[in-house]
């Protein structure tokens, strides 16, 4: 069993290595190419991802404009509840921007492991709870920011998506055009 995987996957979480290396074996691991929508609006999906390796972007269009709305990347689930939970059309679109290794879940298949494994259950339950205070403070973060202080904070906080993703998508992401993000970029450059 890969070591690499079972600590990236459970850290110090308080599973036997023998229930750790049970779970590994039955997950759906997939890798999509750099440029595949794993979801687009319209579709119903009954998929989850949790990325172990790559960056998946979601975005809406707004009247044929791409919107950029979030970026997640290793250790990040990637899900649109509405669809996942409540079979309704997803609003948006996830896409890899670069090549993706993900684990790949649906709710029976949840169901059946948490019913083998109550332990994963509260772990991710734990996963989901933290991943949504974390989402609820960049909100409010991003809503009482300025353009530049949006992008601080990126730098700050996700400076590897500056290298990873194309700039008119952090223009985006930050609710900016790619020309504003230049001129901040030079800004700063000077300071």
């Amino acid at each position: 069993m890969n070591s690499d995987l079972l600590q990236q996957l459970f850290g110090d979480a308080p599973l036997p290595r023998q229930e750790m290396e049970a779970i590994v074996a039955l997950l759906d691991i997939q890798t999509f190419p750099k440029g595949t929508h794993i979801l687009r609006e319209g579709e119903i999906s009954s998929k989850c991802f949790f990325i172990l390796k790559g960056c998946v972007r979601q975005y809406l269009l707004d009247d044929g404009i791409e919107k950029t709305t979030a970026f997640y990347t290793e250790n990040q689930a990637v899900v649109s509840f509405d669809t996942y939970l409540q079979q309704k059309p997803s609003r948006h679109y996830f896409m890899c921007v670069e090549d993706v290794t993900a684990i790949v879940g649906n709710p029976s298949e949840e169901k059946e492991m948490y019913q083998k494994f109550p332990k994963l259950e509260s772990l991710t339950r734990m996963m989901v709870e933290q991943g949504f205070g974390k989402t609820q403070e960049d909100f409010a973060t991003f809503i009482t920011s300025s353009p530049e202080e949006r992008y601080l904070n990126l730098q700050t906080n996700r400076p590897d998506l500056l290298q990873r993703v194309p700039q008119h998508q952090i223009a985006s992401y930050l609710g900016i055009t790619p020309e504003s993000l230049s001129r901040i970029r030079r800004r700063l450059a000077k300071k």
